[in-house]
């Protein structure tokens, strides 16, 4: 019985040894860490503001809206109002939608070239550009 045990143990032991985490695990993973906080904090701090903002439906564009002035701006669809974009303060915003799970209410305001926020229940895309727009492969 107990050289079992020991043979479990030997077995287990070099199992945890061969697993085990070394300094060199930690170096690599705090460089790799750090590289993707840098990369995180290049791409915010390089993305512009933007000067327009573009209101999409059914892959149309339905209006272009400057981003420096205060504007409610109702879309439309069958003769109902679907959302209610609204720019304000220099970001642009859905206020009001009649989807059912309003994400795009709940959304965060845009404000930097290339952001969006979509209302996929309304075919609606509000999106932010102009203001030196950088694509997605350069950034």
């Amino acid at each position: 019985m107990l050289s079992i045990d020991i043979k479990r143990a030997t077995v287990y032991n070099l199992y945890m040894e061969k697993f085990r985490i070394k300094k060199l695990d930690i170096i690599i993973a705090a460089v790799v860490l750090v590289a993707a906080a840098v990369a995180f904090l290049c791409i915010n701090s390089f993305a512009s503001v933007g000067k327009t903002v573009v209101v999409e439906q059914n892959g149309t564009v339905i209006a272009e809206l400057p981003l420096d002035e205060d504007i409610a701006f109702e879309v439309k669809s069958d003769g109902r109002v679907t959302n209610v974009v609204e720019i304000k303060n220099g970001e642009a915003s859905v206020t009001s939608a009649d989807c059912p799970d309003k994400i795009c209410v709940h959304h965060r305001a845009v404000k930097k070239s290339g952001e969006s926020i979509i209302c996929l229940p309304n075919k609606v895309v509000v999106s932010v550009s102009g203001g030196g727009e950088v694509d997605g492969v350069a950034r």
